[in-house]
């Protein structure tokens, strides 16, 4: 009688590189394990196979693995009857990954064995005792996250900097990972604030600083990833008038700790740019001012730019005149767009004009009320107008001076007309 050949792959997992580089590694230990633990079955045909699965230096909390990844492949295309592992956490501490992995196995009819622990998912005993042992691996895992974040915490709440890139103004220190104030910008960070206090205008701040040959901080990654190093816009100079740091504090989960490095500007001075920047918001941005009556909100680009047009509005003698205003020259000065804004009015009541038509002119909708040439759309409130418009509109595309391209929905139009119906 001839038994039937039981085709076994080994599979490792260390993880951290550290003590790798050795003759004989953890890896080689594990492997050998499971080695002679196959030999032990010979007599049911096991056979080791020679190709070798060894993750070094990867986590066993997800299975972004290279060698398991290859593992998986070889199983889908028949190679594997059977799956090897010194310990069961080998494989993943993740009890979420194993059962997706227990259920893969089983549904290639491959069986999962653990050399130290002494049991394999033919049985029943050793499913259940699989699922125990995960589980406390995971409860491991648990702990140790929970008490990193405690550190972390810790750490954050007597001031210290806890590692990534440094903002403009400092510079980490590799001995005890500190910040370290960084004079030459340094000095560019307290022109920001004079500035803003000033000009009153964020816009204008990154204009005089981008004159002035300022650029932001430049940093370089060991992948060769260089980021930084472009000119100031008036998001990257709201970022550093907000940012605690420039004042010697650290915010952590939503309170604020006295820091350990050095402050570069004066708390009072802070608090004028805080005090200012409120200011300028609760004036330009009141609730109902624009959001309300933009029909366009969201669906209107800029053409020259790629970028959305904002609805946006200016006041004088009592009168509110809207505006769309391209994003990009919101944010780095009208010079840089042709189209810079439009009237909001003006160009809603060509959007309505110019869909109407196409509407009236479309074959298969002819004949059908979609409500943008009746009485009913003066009723709408605005919420209800811009969702009927989302649902016609793909998007509209604005070019200067004064072209219009409009793309339908075709989707919308139909769940608009289901409505209707």
């Amino acid at each position: 009688m001839t038994t039937e050949r039981v085709y076994c792959a080994i599979y490792t997992r260390k993880s951290t590189n550290e003590g790798l580089e050795g003759d004989f590694t953890t890896l080689d230990n594990q492997r050998e394990a499971a080695i002679s633990y196959i030999a032990s079955q010979k007599s049911m045909g096991w056979i080791p196979l020679p190709e070798e699965y060894n993750d070094g230096g990867f986590t066993g909390a997800n299975m972004e693995r290279p060698a398991l990844q290859k593992l998986l492949e070889d199983i889908k295309i028949g190679r594997i009857n059977c799956v090897v592992v010194y310990k069961v956490d080998r494989l993943s501490r993740s009890l979420i990954d194993f059962t997706k992995l227990l259920e893969f196995f089983d549904a290639h009819h491959v069986t999962f064995v653990s050399v130290t622990q002494h049991f394999n998912t033919n049985n029943s005993m050793g499913r259940l005792t699989l699922n125990i042992l995960l589980s406390f691996a995971q409860f491991e895992r648990e702990i140790i996250s929970e008490r990193t974040k405690d550190k972390v915490s810790a750490a954050r709440k007597k001031g210290r900097w806890l590692g990534g890139v440094a903002m403009l103004g400092y510079d980490v220190n590799k001995t005890d990972k500190a910040l370290v104030v960084n004079e030459i910008e340094a000095k560019i960070i307290r022109e920001i604030f004079d500035l803003y206090l000033k000009k009153r205008s964020l816009l204008d701040v990154a204009r005089t600083i981008n004159e002035r040959g300022y650029r932001t901080k430049r940093h370089v990654f060991k992948s060769g990833y260089t980021p930084g190093g472009k000119l100031f816009d008036k998001t990257d100079v709201s970022y550093i008038l907000n940012n605690r740091t420039y004042i010697g504090k650290v915010k952590y989960a939503g309170a604020i700790y006295d820091g350990l490095h050095e402050a570069i500007v004066s708390p009072e001075v802070f608090a004028k740019a805080q005090n200012l920047l409120v200011e300028n918001s609760v004036h330009r941005s009141r609730p109902g001012n624009t959001q309300d009556a933009s029909l366009l909100r969201h669906i209107l680009w800029c053409a020259h730019c790629k970028t959305r047009m904002m609805p946006t509005y200016s006041s004088k003698k009592h009168f509110k005149y809207r505006y769309y205003v391209c994003h990009n020259a919101n944010i780095n000065g009208h010079e840089v767009c042709p189209v810079k804004s439009v009237n909001a009015e003006a160009m809603e009541k060509a959007v309505l004009e110019k869909v109407s038509w196409i509407l009236r002119n479309t074959p298969t909708l002819q004949g059908k009320n979609l409500v943008l040439d009746t009485p009913a759309w003066e009723l709408l409130f605005p919420q209800e107008r811009r969702r009927v418009l989302n649902l016609l509109i793909q998007s509209v595309e604005y070019t200067h001076p004064g072209k219009v391209a409009i793309e339908l929905n075709d989707t919308g139009i139909g769940k608009l007309e289901r409505e209707l119906a």
